[in-house]
């Protein structure tokens, strides 16, 4: 074959560090389109983002050349500088780990679906009851004293 062809999506959980809910509806919005830029500039492209207070969703799609990882690291340290730049918020910190799970094509516009509606679902499920949901599903093996 004489190129490559590739669908790389993801759905991508990470909170504020320890939970705090930190991200407030004032702002929210901003910090959003802030992530979608980051994302564009690093290489891949937003198709959605969303959240609520100690938490953020994005589903992107990445090129093969990409590492995960480092495609990661960069993300939350450009947009934990823009926080404390930009909000001015001394305390704010995104915790050390994510949850990144790959999606089909055919199922992209539920999760879109589902990331637009994060403040409406959050009213009846917590971030740890979700996190527990999507890792179930995804068949990873997981220790509670990881998810806090």
């Amino acid at each position: 074959m004489p190129s490559t062809f590739l669908a790389l999506h993801y759905h991508i959980v990470f909170s504020t560090k320890d939970r705090v809910p930190l991200i407030d509806a004032s702002w929210r919005e901003r910090l959003h389109e802030y992530l979608g830029g980051t994302v564009g500039g690093l290489g891949g492209f937003v198709q959605g983002v969303g959240g609520v207070a100690d938490h953020v969703h994005l589903l992107v799609g990445l090129k093969a050349t990409h590492c995960l990882s480092d495609f990661m690291r960069e993300l939350k340290k450009a947009s934990s500088v823009w926080v404390l730049e930009e909000i001015k918020l001394r305390e704010f910190a995104w915790q050390e780990g994510y949850g990144a799970f790959t999606v089909s094509p055919t199922a992209r516009p539920q999760v879109q679906k589902y990331i637009a509606n994060q403040a409406e679902h959050h009213r009846v499920k917590t971030f740890r009851e979700e996190l527990v949901e999507f890792l179930k599903k995804a068949g990873v093996k997981y220790e509670d004293r990881y998810l806090d």
